[in-house]
């Protein structure tokens, strides 16, 4: 049993681990390919970049490299390998200037189009010209935006106090950005139609469609910075999961090592950088952004799933090194021994007479001993109850993953006829409100307290926001396109071959000893008090 646990558990660690180096890996590809255009503009045009840095078409296979974006993914993972300190200090700066420039653009350009009428939104379509489903499938693309507030966690041991500190960042930057996208949105498409934009530049361009080529160099200077703070936000924690999943066993030692001088990962900063370079010497922005949310949207919903079988139906044993095998042993003795005694104590201090030979009938007994028959009703009918809503729990949860994916296929699948798509839309509705509607009744395992520590980040209004989360997830992933889905199942093969032939077999699961969760604060205590 405790293999198939290890299987499980591997398996759902390795594919949130490998979906996120598609989203670390190939957002910062594509983030360094929209960096160039940028720079050409400030510069006057790509006529006048270096003949090196100039973007240039391979005739015999009618790709498009971009040897600007590559050179500055290795600048940025040179400075990253200098160390934590010095990476933090340009992000800093960039993201300042970032800032600003984005507050520029909201308050000129909202008076510009306050002047103009707000002619982009003059649209003969109407305001969806493409319908929900055709704003819900952009939402899909540019999803890879919001990359970079994930991958704070991915610098956790190096914060000085990661449990107030990260969810106070993290939510903090998550509606700032969210404020600043949304309003920097408004006032672009307002400027300019959405169909005249330039699609390499189009904040610069918007204002100088409008008589404001001035403007556009400030505009430009902001996002060149903006999208260097983004390069830096994707390659930051790439290699800190990497190291992470070495640690594990899932991939090579190689990967977990620290520099002593930087104390950063550097073997792992300088293979996700090179990696990150030829994708972006070689693949187009519109490749890379679908394959980057296909990632990002992955990992989230395997997160918010777990939050549900974390609340409601947690793991009563946790694995353990086999290295402490001989602290668990002798703390599993001193709390068997523990509880032995506890019981003998409480029998001794229950006020019973001493049954008769005449009486010595269950029945009979169960009336001269009325205390100790209800405790040991009691006893067996909470060992049962929590099973039973555990296995209740745990049904209600697949079945509402069912229902998401059901609801979702008939809602993206426009190529069905409507009477399909509304049955199955129905039948996938009902499954997901049912199931929800017990879980909510249902509730959570006390268990659940042993998992994180007091005073670090708890997810609110389980089991809505999660079920919330798995559903948008869903249905944006269902939105994406055919050769998006069959890029990243090319690179979710190639991770299967991976573990199968490498991390199935090293990860640090394989020997692990699995242990009652009552027992694990005793454990590290014992382990702890004999290294010191």
């Amino acid at each position: 049993m405790h293999r198939g646990k290890n299987v499980v558990t591997c398996s759902v660690a390795w594919l949130i681990g490998w979906s996120l180096i598609l989203e670390y890996t190939i957002g910062g590809a594509a983030i360094a390919r929209g960096i160039s255009p940028n720079i050409a503009l400030f510069l006057g045009g790509e006529g006048n970049l270096p003949a090196f840095l100039v973007r240039h078409t391979i005739p015999q296979l009618g790709v498009v490299v971009d040897p600007c974006a590559a050179i500055l993914v290795l600048i940025v993972m040179f400075l990253l390998c200098a160390g934590i300190k010095e990476s933090s200090l340009v992000q800093t700066i960039v993201t300042t200037v970032n800032v600003c420039a984005m507050l520029f653009i909201i308050v000129a350009g909202g008076y510009l189009a306050c002047k103009t009428g707000w002619v982009g939104y003059e649209l003969h379509g109407g305001f969806f010209p493409f319908g929900l489903n055709g704003m819900l499938a952009g939402s899909a693309i540019v999803f890879f935006s919001y990359i970079g507030f994930d991958a704070v966690t991915g610098a956790a041991e190096e914060t000085k106090r990661p449990l107030r500190d990260l969810p106070l960042g993290i939510g903090m930057t998550l509606t700032l950005c969210c404020i600043l996208y949304m309003l920097v949105s408004v006032v672009i498409v307002g400027l300019v139609p959405y169909y005249a934009l330039n699609p390499d530049t189009p904040i610069s361009s918007a204002f100088s469609a409008n008589g404001m080529q001035w403007a556009a160099y400030i505009v430009t200077a902001g996002a060149v910075t903006a999208l260097c703070a983004s390069l830096m936000g994707s390659l930051l924690p790439q290699p800190r999961l990497l190291m992470a999943m070495a640690r594990d066993g899932l991939l090579p030692a190689f990967f977990s090592d620290i520099s002593t001088r930087t104390h950063v990962p550097v073997k792992s900063t300088v293979t996700t950088g090179m990696l990150a370079a030829v994708l972006a010497f070689f693949m187009d922005v519109s490749e890379l952004s679908g394959m980057v949310s296909v990632g990002t949207l992955l990992a989230f919903t395997v997160v918010a799933i777990s939050i549900l079988i974390l609340r409601y139906a947690p793991p009563e044993e946790v694995p353990l090194p086999s290295s402490l095998q001989q602290f668990i042993d002798s703390v599993r003795k001193q709390l068997d021994d523990d509880s032995q005694s506890m019981e003998r104590k409480e029998f001794n201090d229950v006020d019973i007479v001493e049954q008769s030979p005449s009486q010595s009938d269950h029945g009979e007994a169960s009336i001269q001993y009325p205390l100790i028959e209800k405790q040991f009703s009691e006893g067996n009918q909470d060992k049962q109850n929590p099973q039973r809503r555990r296995n209740i729990a745990v049904w209600n949860i697949a079945l509402f993953c069912i229902g998401v994916l059901v609801l979702t296929s008939a809602a993206s699948a426009e190529y069905l006829p409507s009477l399909v798509r509304f049955s199955l839309g129905t039948v996938g509705a009902a499954i997901l409100l049912c199931s929800l509607v017990v879980l909510a009744c249902l509730n959570q395992d006390e268990a659940r307290h042993s998992f994180g520590h007091t005073g670090g980040f708890l997810c609110p209004f389980v089991p809505f926001l999660p079920a919330a989360c798995i559903l948008i997830n869903a249905y944006l992933l269902m939105s994406l396109g055919v050769g998006t889905w069959i890029r990243v199942s090319i690179w979710l093969i190639m991770g299967a071959l991976v573990y199968i032939s490498y991390g199935w077999r090293h990860s640090s699961l394989t020997n692990a000893v699995y242990v009652p969760m009552a027992y694990l604060d005793h454990i590290y205590r014992a382990s702890s008090s004999h290294q010191v």
